[in-house]
């Protein structure tokens, strides 16, 4: 290995600075029965953060609800949810439905508060059966079952389509 002086030296100088930090972070063991012998203790503070160890019934991975289909009170489907728009806090504002269009197509995104959505456990009902989905408020906490099959928004496909264009800023 052919370097120049200068490289030599800046290389020789950090072989030496690590070495001789792992020597100061070595600590002399006192030899038995020495009278000069002490024992250091390290303590160290552990807070008490209250740690999450697994998903408990009431909570919802927001992955799950990427993707849910949206519907109509006319069990029309209006779009479906592109995003989840929280506050600095972690509460939770909006859920951003891409609507219209076709296969993707022509979408934009309407950016709807988190409490105009009501969260159904059953499919959609098919044509001609009862049309009365079983819903629950927007509040997680009020939920019994695991993840909705689907959201239902009170508003027609031509309302959504006038709404106010969400942007993401960058």
């Amino acid at each position: 290995m052919n370097l120049p002086i200068h490289s030599a030296l800046i290389v020789a100088a950090a072989a030496a600075s690590l070495m001789s930090s792992a020597a100061l972070a070595q600590t002399a063991e006192p030899k038995a029965g020495s009278p000069t012998a002490t024992v250091t203790t390290t303590t160290t503070n552990v807070t008490t953060t209250k740690w999450m160890t697994e998903e408990t019934l009431g909570q919802w991975r927001a992955s799950r609800l990427i993707g849910l289909n949206i519907y109509n009170n006319a069990n029309e489907k209006v779009g479906d949810i592109s995003d989840i728009i929280l506050d600095r806090s972690g509460k939770l504002e909006s859920i951003v439905v891409g609507a219209g269009g076709f296969l993707g197509i022509g979408e934009r995104d309407v950016a709807v508060p988190y409490d105009e959505i009501k969260w159904v456990y059953t499919p959609v009902p098919s044509p001609g059966t009862d049309t009365s989905p079983t819903t629950t408020s927007g509040d997680a906490k009020a939920i019994s079952g695991r993840y909705p099959n689907h959201g239902v928004l009170n508003m027609t496909k031509d309302q959504l389509k006038a709404a106010p264009a969400f942007k993401f800023s960058s």
